[in-house]
């Protein structure tokens, strides 16, 4: 199968500020119509498991956001092949299910079946064999940890960067061990958090005292290498580039240590610009203010 059409309505976890819903759940979306694409060509991630030992993992992850989604919409997403001969898909959502209709979400995900011994035992089929990896993600180079030094000083010296140090749960993980791509969409979506409140301008602080809310136009996260439950994930943000007072692109960067080593499991990248609260209708990004705008170069520390 190489297009497949469903309706597809945001989760209610996801309408944090009004009835906007956010960019992971939006990303959350995107893999729900994958899943559902795989299901209909005969992929499902259940027999997969059961019956060969594959995990099915998204890998690679780019979305655009082109216009909201509120909570009651029932929208219609659109799963295209990429790349015949591949598992790679485009994904377009609409706000309903008029095929006219402007796109809301534009995005395009890679797919791998990495093989588990643990699973199913049974023989792969050759038409999968060539989309089956022993393990997620092609590393970076790792970075050496002095002794004695703190891997998060190690991460952030000399950058206009935030360092978080957490521990993976069971529940940010799938297939008993494994960091999820949704596990690092949750993340990406803390680190902001934690960024914004470090530099003094919190989602709540702009909220109360300006009316703005946080708009992501763009984000990406792709796997590298493989984080396991339970190891320490250090999870970096570096403010890249920001672009006319509208909006700024922050690069996330997870690692584990390992053997004295920062092994890199995923990379990505997020947009953010600000917007007005403002009822119903669409939201329009607002310029950065002075206080904004040292905060995000680094300059208010």
């Amino acid at each position: 199968m190489t297009v497949t059409r469903l309706e597809i309505r945001p989760r209610y976890e996801g309408a944090n500020v009004g009835t906007w819903i956010g960019f992971k759940h939006l990303n959350y979306l995107v893999e729900e119509a994958v899943l559902e694409h795989l299901r209909r060509s005969g992929i499902r991630a259940t027999d997969l498991y059961h019956d060969h030992g594959l995990c099915v993992d998204l890998v690679d992850i780019d979305t655009r956001i082109l216009s909201a989604l509120r909570i009651d919409d029932l929208a219609t997403a659109e799963v295209t092949v990429a790349e015949p001969g591949t598992l790679t898909f485009t994904v377009v959502i609409r706000p309903n299910a008029d095929p006219g209709a402007p796109k809301a979400v534009s995005a395009k995900v890679k797919v791998s079946l990495r093989h588990d011994p643990r699973g199913g035992a049974g023989e792969i089929p050759a038409e999968l064999r060539p989309y089956t990896v022993a393990r997620l993600g092609e590393q970076d180079k790792s970075v050496q940890v002095p002794d004695g030094a703190d891997p998060l000083d190690v991460l952030t010296g000399g950058r206009n960067a935030f360092a978080w140090k957490w521990r993976i749960p069971y529940f940010y993980c799938h297939f008993t061990e494994r960091m999820q791509m949704s596990g690092y969409l949750r993340i990406m979506e803390e680190v902001v958090d934690l960024f914004l409140a470090d530099r003094g301008v919190s989602v709540k602080r702009l909220l109360d005292e300006q009316g703005w809310i946080p708009a992501v136009p763009h984000s990406r996260i792709t796997l590298l290498d493989e984080a396991l439950m339970e190891e320490e994930l250090y999870t970096v943000l570096t403010v890249e580039d920001v672009f006319k007072r509208l909006t700024y692109t922050s690069r996330m960067d997870c690692y584990v240590l390992r053997d004295g080593l920062l092994v890199p499991t995923a990379t990505g990248r997020i947009t953010h610009g600000y917007a007005e609260l403002s009822g119903r209708s669409e939201w329009g990004l607002v310029s950065f203010d002075d206080r904004l705008s040292a905060a995000l170069s680094g300059a208010s520390r």
